[in-house]
């Protein structure tokens, strides 16, 4: 598998940023702007948070299967790519995503007197800073299954990703 690139990811943010800002203002001159859901920040905290728990709980069986622990309960091979594709694809999608909720967010920061728009940009802040959460955890979790350099005899160890 391909390692994800930080480029790529920043690039998914801005354009998305650029193109909902964009979109913010057309529709906002056409009709009235949706609102930003309370939820937003909440739903991608959560997804940070089992990302970070996956690649917590990879870590260390990994680390317990490569010091040959007694007893240490070992890493299948497909469980350790399913993990890694649930962490890119989080990361790409979670990208787009930011970068809408932050395009939002700017364009509501030109009406921040108004109570209600100062709320949803604030969501829409926090919605950005919790997508930040889980590119960090995605990317922790890619480094996690990442495989060992080879060891002399030429042998890898058999559950890394």
């Amino acid at each position: 598998m391909n390692q994800l690139r930080i480029r790529t990811l920043v690039g998914l943010f801005v354009v998305a940023g650029v193109l909902s800002w964009a979109g913010a203002q057309l529709w906002n001159s056409v009709g009235t702007l949706p609102g930003v859901p309370v939820a937003a920040p909440v739903v991608l905290a959560v997804i940070a948070v089992v990302l970070l728990a996956t690649a917590l709980s990879l870590r260390s069986r990994l680390r317990a299967q490569r010091q040959r622990v007694p007893g240490a309960k070992g890493v299948e091979p497909m469980m350790a790519a399913r993990a890694l594709v649930f962490g890119q694809a989080s990361a790409l999608v979670v990208s787009v995503v930011a970068g809408v909720y932050g395009g939002v967010a700017v364009y509501l920061l030109s009406q921040w007197d108004v109570p209600v728009r100062r709320d949803q940009a604030v969501y829409a802040g926090l919605s950005v800073l919790a997508g930040v959460g889980v590119v960090a955890a995605a990317l922790f979790l890619e480094r996690v299954c990442k495989l060992p350099p080879e060891d002399e005899e030429g042998a890898q160890p058999p559950a890394a990703v």
